[in-house]
């Protein structure tokens, strides 16, 4: 729990919520504030609950290297790990770390990727009962969306006359716009005509309000019951 693990005093926050203040004043992604907060848990159990200012690269190197040895992890996962740590250190402590020169890192292997065929996806895409995932599954595949942002889209970053989907904050916390695959479009259609009955039903009952980024709520009070914002 994270009121087990160190302050920076005794009045101070917990040393985690200061971790996440960090991240989301940064705009980090939410996964990449999850993953850091685990690791830098892990390795603060993993040196027996000390204070990262009490530890130092002879802890670091320790740690990232029983990933390595002791958990055979990917040189994927050993790279967010300390991608972690160097946050920690680097952004909420300011103690930058020396160059972690001796630690055992985990081997890159050199693998060819395994590609599905137009077929494949076909079959894997019908294969989904629910509409509204398919919906969703087939809209990933067509606009290269990744899985938050697909499930984070909003009826104003819908364009059927340019045929674009606007994605903001993706990865990155940057905007960018993708396809509208021409083949969805109707079925989009249809799923606009649904939230637009729901979101009728959910001001009649007063509700229907969503969460707003940027504290735009402040600076347009109405916008999170507009349409456009669901």
């Amino acid at each position: 729990m994270d009121q087990d693990l160190p302050s920076v005093g005794s009045s101070a926050p917990c040393l985690l919520d200061l971790v996440r203040d960090r991240l989301r004043l940064k705009h980090y992604s939410l996964r990449t504030e999850q993953a850091y907060v685990g690791w830098i848990k892990r390795y603060i159990i993993h040196q027996g609950r000390r204070h990262p200012t009490d530890m130092g690269k002879r802890e670091v190197e320790a740690f990232l290297t029983s990933l390595a040895v002791e958990r055979d992890v990917s040189a994927a996962t050993q790279g967010q790990a300390l991608s972690a740590i160097l946050f920690l250190y680097r952004e909420v402590l300011e103690q930058p770390l020396p160059w972690l020169d001796e630690v055992t890192r985990a081997k890159r292997p050199a693998r060819l990727p395994s590609v599905m065929s137009r077929e494949e996806v076909q079959r894997l895409i019908a294969a989904v009962d629910d509409p509204l995932v398919n919906l969703i599954v087939a809209l990933l595949y067509g606009t290269g969306m990744r899985l938050l942002e697909g499930l984070r889209l909003r009826v104003k970053d819908l364009d059927f006359a340019r045929g674009e989907i606007v994605v903001r904050e993706g990865k990155g916390d940057k905007d960018r716009v993708t396809m509208l695959p021409g083949s969805l479009a109707e079925r989009l259609r249809a799923q606009l005509s649904v939230v637009r009955a729901l979101h009728a039903a959910e001001l009649q009952a007063g509700r229907g309000e969503v969460w707003l980024p940027h504290a735009l709520a402040t600076k347009y009070p109405a916008a999170g019951k507009s349409l456009g914002w669901q």
